[in-house]
């Protein structure tokens, strides 16, 4: 990420909730106008937003999110950690790192250099996710219900376009209609970098040409109702899963939310 030469001072906007030191609204403004002096692009805009939890129960309570226009495009990270100032410090640095991996992406797409592996472990594999990222909060299975439920028609991508999304919004799965085959896909990360999963697993000829480090799951998306997926996402403890509705045919993905409960993404028809 270079430094730049003509640096625009962003506005940015704090709002907070919850307890915390006086000081953490101005920190957190210092820290986004220290990214603005390293960054090639220009920061136009930000909004931040702190949260401290009053629950004793979890380990990290504070909470810092934030939402940047970069030069038009946007960009946004999520964190937690145990102090709000530290987790202010943490969000600064998921941002540069967010930074330096859409322009590494600009970089492959042009021609340069192949797109290096995430910097960061994966996120989905296993269950596992990286420990700066907001804890789950441990709901009985009984008392969890689908409280989110988005609908919109998925972009046409190839799979470089949709890592550069997952990446730039520092997603932890992007949803998305591959521009090649037509397929509702899914994009994740993984140890070999990233991860692909389609609706259909029957090969193209050729494959997907990409500038990023990619595999593709060789198991097509199973066919399931919103109940049975809800049924297999409980018994997996995996933190989402892509499906084919039985009702619509289309790729759907069920995710856990930090609340409990489950989020629901559905093609918009």
């Amino acid at each position: 990420m270079k430094r730049s030469t003509t640096t625009i001072i962003p506005e940015v906007a704090v709002g907070t909730r919850g307890a915390m030191p006086a000081s953490s609204g101005a920190y957190a403004r210092r820290k986004i106008l220290a990214l603005a002096q390293e960054t090639d692009e220009p920061i136009l805009y930000a909004q931040v937003r702190l949260t401290h939890s009053a629950d004793p129960a979890l380990p990290r309570p504070a909470v810092a999110q934030a939402n940047m226009d970069v030069n038009g495009r946007p960009l946004r990270a999520h964190v937690a950690a145990t102090t709000m100032h530290e987790a202010i410090d943490l969000l600064q640095a998921r941002l540069r790192e967010r930074l330096i991996r859409i322009a590494e992406h600009w970089e492959a797409r042009r021609g340069g250099a192949p797109l290096k592996q995430p910097h960061e472990p994966h996120e989905w594999r296993h269950g596992s996710e990286p420990t700066h990222r907001p804890q789950y909060y441990p709901r009985p299975p009984e008392e969890r219900e689908i409280v989110r439920h988005k609908s919109f028609t998925l972009a046409r991508e190839t799979p470089d376009e949709a890592v550069f999304e997952l990446e730039a919004m520092d997603y932890d799965f992007h949803l998305y209609t591959d521009v090649d085959s037509g397929q509702d896909s899914v994009i994740y990360r993984d140890d070999a970098g990233y991860r692909l999963a389609r609706t259909d697993s029957r090969p193209r000829r050729g494959g997907p040409v990409v500038a990023v480090p990619l595999t593709i799951s060789e198991q097509p998306a199973p066919h399931l109702g919103v109940d049975e997926a809800v049924a297999r996402l409980s018994l997996t403890g995996f933190p989402f899963v892509f499906f084919v509705d039985n009702a619509t045919g289309r790729g759907n993905v069920l995710y856990h939310r930090y609340d409990g409960h489950y989020g629901l993404i559905t093609p918009a028809r």
